[in-house]
Parts: structure tokens; C-alpha cells; sequence
């Protein structure tokens, strides 16, 4: 198992791939998302950008006035570059603890599917505190501890205990957040299809595409992925496959 396989550029060539959405539930999150600006046109900090899925949107449909990706990643980055360029986004190499940016320019930071690969939260969130302005707001679309509910958990049940431990419960975040002088103004449940079928699902989770199975053999993985199989084959009525996330808010 690898520490941080997040970090892998073998990850970086299949995490677009593995993780895009439809463009009708990018363009709901992304509204979703949006309803937290307080400005029409914020300038976004979309910190753990990876490669740059919502930085683009973000840039496309809300009208961002510009979108600052960061990401520890090199491999990541480049696969931003190359599949998320847009005149209004720049992608940054930086740590989420010591951001390469200037004090109070953002309007909302993002935190999408990033924080459990924190290892700071405070230090991360004084800093978020830094770098927006007074009434900013920052959304974290995570999955907390006690709502662990992905679909995946059904065929790699290993992974649920992964992320028990590496997942942050809601009072956890809270607490850090609120510590660095954020205030805390919200706690939401947000569902979008990401696949059109199980089988669709099946052979985007084939890729490999997340960190966590970064912690699974290769006999673990595949045994996985036969259950999966079996499942894509008693499949008669294929249906949308959906994921769920908490978004948590903040004010600056």
C-alpha cells in the first residue's frame, strides 16, 4: 500500500477519466456550489483542484471572474493544463497548508473531494481564512465520517474501513474550522447521477480512478470487481447510478 497515491502519476492518467460526471450534474453542482458565492462573479480558489473538473465549470457556467487551481500534484497539474484550460483559470503547484496566493483575493474556496487527504485541517483552514476576503465562504463537498454510503463499499468492503479512519467526522471539521475563525453556516446533502448504468459505473471503477483503491492488492481489487460483474449481469433494467456528498460552509 503507498502513502499517498493521490500523488501518482499512473492515478493522474486515468482520474479524469474514472471521475467525470454528465454535464446536466456537473452543471447542478456547479450551480449548487454557486448559490454559496456572495458575489455574482467570484474570483474561486479551488484548492486540490486534481484536474481541474470543477475549475472549469466553475470558469464555463458560473461566471467566475477567475479560478485559482492549486494542487500538491505535479501530475495532476499537468493533466489540468491539458484537459481544463481556460482563459479564466491558472493552476498553481501548492500545499493546502502554505497556499501560493496573496492575502484576502477570494471570494469562495472550494474543497472538493479533498479534505480527508489533509493532514493540517486547522493550518489549512487559517489559511483559507487568509487568503479570502471578509465575507467569504468556502464549500467543502466531502463525505463525513458517519454517512459513509457509497455504492462502492458494496464491492470493496475493505474500503469502508479505510475510510473510517482517514475521513474526518462533521464535528471534527467543525471544530477545526471554527477554530481558525471561520463561522460555520451550513450542512447539506447534494445527489447527482455519474454514470448512466451499473455497467457504465463498472468500467469507469476499472480504471482505478480514486486514491483508495491505491490501498488495495491486486487480488483485492479484482476479486471486487467480480462481484461487480456479477451484479452488471443481473442487471435487466439499467438505471442511473448516483453519488451523494455533505457540503459543508463557511464564512469568513
Amino acid at each position: 500500500m503507498r502513502e499517498q497515491p493521490y500523488l501518482d502519476s499512473p492515478l493522474a492518467s486515468v482520474y479524469h477519466l474514472g471521475n467525470e460526471m454528465p454535464d446536466s450534474s456537473l452543471r447542478a453542482w456547479t450551480a449548487f456550489i454557486g448559490l454559496h458565492s456572495p458575489v455574482e462573479s467570484p474570483t474561486v480558489l479551488d484548492l486540490g483542484t486534481g484536474t481541474g473538473m470543477f475549475a472549469l465549470a466553475l470558469a464555463r457556467w458560473r461566471n467566475a471572474n477567475l479560478v485559482v487551481g492549486i494542487d500538491e500534484s505535479a501530475a495532476m497539474l499537468a493533466q489540468a493544463a491539458h484537459r481544463s484550460g481556460h482563459e479564466r483559470v491558472v493552476y498553481l503547484a501548492g500545499t493546502a497548508t502554505e497556499l501560493p496566493v496573496a492575502d484576502h483575493v477570494f471570494d469562495l474556496a472550494l474543497l472538493s473531494r479533498v479534505i480527508h487527504h489533509i493532514p493540517d485541517r486547522r493550518r489549512t483552514a487559517a489559511e483559507l481564512k487568509r487568503a479570502l476576503r471578509p465575507g467569504g465562504v468556502v464549500v467543502v463537498r466531502t463525505t463525513v465520517r458517519a454517512r459513509l454510503d457509497s455504492l462502492v463499499y458494496d464491492y470493496w468492503p475493505q474500503l469502508r474501513s479505510f475510510d473510517v479512519l482517514r475521513f474526518a467526522s462533521q464535528d471534527d471539521i467543525m471544530t477545526d474550522f471554527t477554530a481558525a475563525g471561520l463561522r460555520p453556516t451550513g450542512v447539506e446533502s447534494f445527489s447527482q447521477p455519474v454514470r448512466r448504468s451499473l455497467r457504465a459505473w463498472r468500467d469507469s471503477l476499472a480504471l482505478r480512478p480514486q486514491s483508495k483503491f491505491g490501498q488495495l492488492s491486486p487480488s483485492e481489487f479484482e476479486a471486487g470487481l467480480r462481484r461487480l460483474d456479477d451484479s452488471v449481469a443481473a442487471e435487466t433494467n439499467p438505471t442511473e447510478v448516483c453519488e451523494r456528498y455533505d457540503v459543508l460552509t463557511f464564512a469568513a
